[in-house]
């Protein structure tokens, strides 16, 4: 192995006055402790400029706030449409079983005769029924029409009678066809008849 050379002490004394020793401008540069410091010239700020500032940054602020605000609001309806999106879940698959539903109450009508009716009667039935379940456990139930005071908003009337013994104007005699709801939302108005 060589052997490292170490410094010698001359060398080390050496560096040391290089570093402690002053530099002979610094000294000349030096200021008197009674000596002031020289006064910087003050900045002349205008109203005219001040005023112009003050505008900018009120333009931004409010610009900012505007912004803040639109974000606000468009969280807002994007939460709503969310819930509503959620809420009516469903509602295009319902309204397209409705006519099923329709068309299983009218082979339910008819009356079965033979023992092989019957039977296909009672297939039919059992159709229906769980038809019904699976529409009311998603929210999808009947409109009352029947008896009930006409409401535009939930029934349709295609045709009027004139009132006759024990009714009262504007209400449902006859529907036509059942109508339905999912939630608070009609699904299809109930084509009914009133009383006029």
């Amino acid at each position: 192995m060589a052997d490292k050379q170490q410094p010698s002490t001359d060398d080390e004394t050496a560096a040391k006055a290089a570093t402690t020793k002053q530099d002979p401008d610094k000294t000349e540069q030096a200021t008197p402790a009674d000596a002031k410091p020289a006064d910087k010239p003050k900045p002349t700020v205008t109203a005219e400029a001040l005023a112009a500032v003050q505008k900018k940054a009120d333009d931004f602020e409010d610009k900012y706030l505007r912004a803040e605000a639109e974000v606000q609001n468009m969280q807002t309806r994007y939460q709503k449409e969310q819930a509503a999106l959620i809420k009516y879940d469903g509602q295009q698959l319902a309204k397209d079983v409705l006519p099923v539903i329709d068309n299983l109450e009218r082979a339910l009508a008819v009356d079965a005769t033979d023992e092989t009716s019957k039977q296909i009667k009672k297939g039919v039935q059992m159709t229906y029924d769980h038809m019904e379940d699976a529409l009311k456990r998603n929210h999808v139930t009947e409109i009352a029409a029947l008896g009930q005071k006409f409401d535009p908003t939930l029934h349709q009337a295609v045709q009027s009678v004139p009132v006759s013994d024990g009714q009262t104007a504007e209400t449902v005699v006859n529907v036509l066809q059942k109508g339905y709801q999912l939630k608070d939302r009609v699904l299809r108005p109930a084509m009914v008849v009133v009383a006029q």
